[in-house]
């Protein structure tokens, strides 16, 4: 009797510390890591009563006074696979659960410094900054940064000449000249090297790409204008050991990169890679008896050696060495002709030197950054009859002070001194007396900026530059950038920015050196100014094993004083003044990342633009003229599928344009307008084994090439213009909105080692 009394008894206590238990309230105390490293900011949710929390800087949360006996948790966060699980109340007690988040690619979590001069993440960044990783260069393989950036929507590389093939980078409808090109964030690739240098710099040094939109005056000084390009080279600490990338096309044009780490000391690291490019083939497809694409040999050798200190402390120097020999012309054309007028031949000679350095200075508790660079360019060409040759030598200085004041705060001031050499055989560098003077301009500048964190949903930005112009004087660039998120998955950007730009005219303007234009300068150029503003807003959806991230962009920019060519007034002139009025640049661009699971990635995007002056005539009656070469809508789009047994990749990627306005001649035969086109690429990469991969494709799929491209081949030097020419037309080449090249194979080999 006593035994069971007892047994009945055990039962009764079981069963009210269970009745107990279940009405006692806990605390729910958890913790989001990813391979043992805090996930902060993750989005924690109770699937029954909906309520949510965020992780803290250590990725943990506390759910207080939890009544449920069982219940459902979800946790999203930014750049990782979402997560669902179950959990009973009497299993978990007051323990704290650990959770385990498989991380997937997203740019989000990507550390920027262009934005700011400082390295942060792309996602808390006030200033909006799109990253691109070489892994998008590589589902459509090319030979040079100029090429590969047209996978980025907005980003339009535009060839401006059909016999030489040059070219400039335009972001978001702005011209090339407003476009700053930078390796290391350094200005590198600036004025004069803008025409040729672009195509000069390989894929293969790069590590990643930083692209900011809108004026970015406040930090670089001039040329910063329409955006901010941003190529951060390799670190020889990452890279790998060996790695080398072959691949020709149809065309056969040939392309060799290779890359080599080793080890100076226990604490120097260096990395050295060449590329080689080596197209030779003359082809007329469309029989007007000129090269369609420019025939090119070039070598670039590029050096990065990083030397570890203490603390972390920067200190690296790069250098690299660029040559290049490429003419177009009438097939017939070859040395014996340059610079004559029996046959027609562009013929560019070019010679670089770059050199580069980041020192983090010692004994400072502050991050204090010695940044140095001097780059010198030397060309030797000749278009036609004429010949053009330059020399410019640009050296660069500039410290910054970083400091954080009450964790709040992050004060960034520096100081800057860019001096630029430029001389040139043209009545540019000539005084009255037919005397050579080479242009020589200082730009020492000062700029402060202060990083303010509000609280952990809004953060602003403020800046001033002031920039002693030795020619132009002062010049004042304010900035203003504001960021707000309410959630992780939300975040809006609001930016307002000045900035200015002195005009080098033969080193932007290719079309006043070929063909048969004359350049007239009809007053003293003033220095061009502009104001912008921008809305930018990113929203991310986590969807199962993968994620969406979409990335909207409204922008406008007022300019006044800007020089704007004109080639419609007179066929055979290009007329440069400042503007009696103004000139607007204005648009959407909106974007989408996907990545669904490990199998299948998209991307998509298109960018609407206008851009057009306003300028008053000899009446004071305002005209409107919309930008040449300027599409209003253009597409961009990619989808990469990749199967995981045979380890076989896909990608489809391309571009859709809509018709743009083009430079024509008066009764030009030519429209005005070029039509829709599309450019579709396709690429398949088995990857083996040790990190080889063999890969090939098509380029240009539909067979797209512009018609027309060149007015008169048959008489490049305009000397029969006068016979049976009603109409007046002579030689033009700057006919282009598209590349001259038709559908075309590739194949290449791709490996490395650590």
């Amino acid at each position: 009797m006593n035994t069971l009394n007892k047994y009945f008894s055990s039962v009764l206590l079981f069963i009210l510390f269970n009745q107990q238990l279940s009405a006692q309230s806990l605390d729910f105390k958890g913790k989001i890591v990813s391979d043992g490293t805090p996930i902060p900011f993750a989005i924690v949710t109770i699937k029954e009563t909906k309520l949510s929390i965020q992780t803290d800087n250590d990725g943990r949360f506390v759910f207080k006074n939890m009544v449920n006996d069982s219940f459902t948790l979800t946790i999203k966060a930014i750049g990782f696979e979402s997560k669902s699980l179950k959990y009973f109340k009497k299993n978990i007690l007051n323990n704290t659960i650990e959770i385990n988040l498989l991380a997937i690619e997203n740019e989000l979590n990507e550390v920027v410094v262009s934005g700011t001069l400082k390295e942060i993440s792309r996602k808390e960044s006030t200033v909006p900054v799109e990253v691109i990783s070489p892994k998008l260069f590589q589902q459509n393989p090319t030979s040079n940064i100029f090429e590969a950036i047209g996978m980025v929507n907005g980003v339009r590389p535009q060839l401006n000449c059909n016999v030489c093939n040059t070219g400039d980078i335009h972001i978001n409808g702005m011209e090339g000249p407003y476009t700053m090109v930078m390796i290391d964030g350094m200005p590198i690739v600036s004025a004069l090297s803008t025409v040729y240098g672009l195509m000069g710099i390989p894929n293969s040094i790069i590590e990643r790409v930083e692209i900011q939109r809108g004026p970015a005056s406040t930090l670089y000084g001039s040329e910063a204008v329409g955006g901010l390009i941003n190529i951060i080279t390799k670190n020889p600490l990452k890279a790998p050991k060996f790695s080398i990338d072959f691949n020709s096309t149809s065309y056969l044009e040939n392309n060799l990169d290779m890359a080599y780490k080793f080890k100076l000391s226990t604490k120097i690291n260096s990395l050295i890679s060449a590329n080689v490019f080596y197209f030779d083939k003359i082809w007329d497809l469309n029989n007007d008896n000129f090269t369609d694409i420019t025939l090119q040999k070039r070598i670039s050798v590029f050096n990065k050696t990083n030397i570890e200190r203490k603390e972390n402390r920067i200190a690296n120097i790069a250098a690299r060495v660029f040559y290049e020999d490429r003419w177009g012309g009438e097939t017939q054309w070859n040395q014996s002709f340059r610079g004559g007028d029996s046959v027609y031949g562009e013929s560019i000679q070019t010679k670089r030197l770059e050199l580069l350095g980041n020192y983090q200075l010692p004994y400072f508790k502050e991050k204090v950054v010695l940044n140095s660079s001097i780059n010198y360019h030397d060309q030797n060409s000749v278009y036609g009859k004429v010949a053009y040759l330059a020399t410019q030598i640009i050296a660069f200085n500039q410290i910054t002070f970083d400091k954080t004041i009450a964790k709040k705060h992050n004060i960034l001031m520096g100081a800057a001194l860019r001096y630029t050499y430029y001389d040139d055989n043209t009545s540019v560098t000539q005084t009255i007396d037919s005397i050579n003077k080479p242009s020589v301009i200082y730009l020492p500048g000062f700029f402060i900026q202060n990083d303010f964190k509000i609280n952990q949903k809004h953060k602003m930005l403020m800046g001033l530059r002031c920039d002693m112009n030795s020619i132009h004087g002062a010049i004042f660039s304010p900035r203003l950038n504001y960021k707000f998120s309410p959630n992780t998955f939300n975040t809006f950007r609001l930016s307002l920015g000045n900035g200015y730009r002195v005009v080098n005219l033969f080193s932007e303007e290719h079309a006043a050196l070929t063909g048969a234009r004359q350049v007239v300068i009809v007053n003293e150029l003033k220095p061009e100014q502009s104001w912008n503003v921008s809305f930018n807003f990113v929203r991310y959806f986590s969807i199962n094993k993968g994620f969406i991230n979409l990335d909207a962009n409204v922008f406008y920019t007022y300019f006044t004083n800007r020089i704007v060519p004109d080639y419609f007034t007179d066929a055979n002139k290009i007329i440069f003044n400042n503007l009696n009025g103004y000139s607007i640049n204005r648009g959407l661009n909106v974007n989408a990342d996907a990545t669904f699971n490990k199998n299948i990635k998209a991307n998509i995007g298109f960018t609407l633009v206008e851009v057009f002056t306003m300028n008053k005539d000899s009446l004071n009656l305002e005209k409107k003229q919309n930008q040449i070469q300027t599409p209003p809508l253009t597409f961009n789009y990619g989808l990469n599928y990749h199967f995981i047994k045979p380890k076989i990749t896909i990608d489809l990627n391309g571009t859709l344009t809509s018709p743009m306005l083009l430079p024509v001649l008066p009764n030009d035969f030519r429209p005005a307008e070029s039509p829709w086109f599309a450019l579709i690429n396709v690429q398949i990469t088995k990857i083996f084994k040790n990190n080889l991969s063999i890969y090939g494709g098509a380029k240009n799929l539909l067979n797209f090439i512009p018609k027309h491209p060149i007015m008169r081949p048959f008489d490049p030097f305009d000397k029969q213009v006068s016979l049976n020419n009603p109409n007046g037309y002579t030689f033009d080449p700057s006919y282009n909105y598209a590349p001259l090249q038709g559908i075309r194979a590739f194949v290449g080999v791709r490996y490395s080692f650590k």
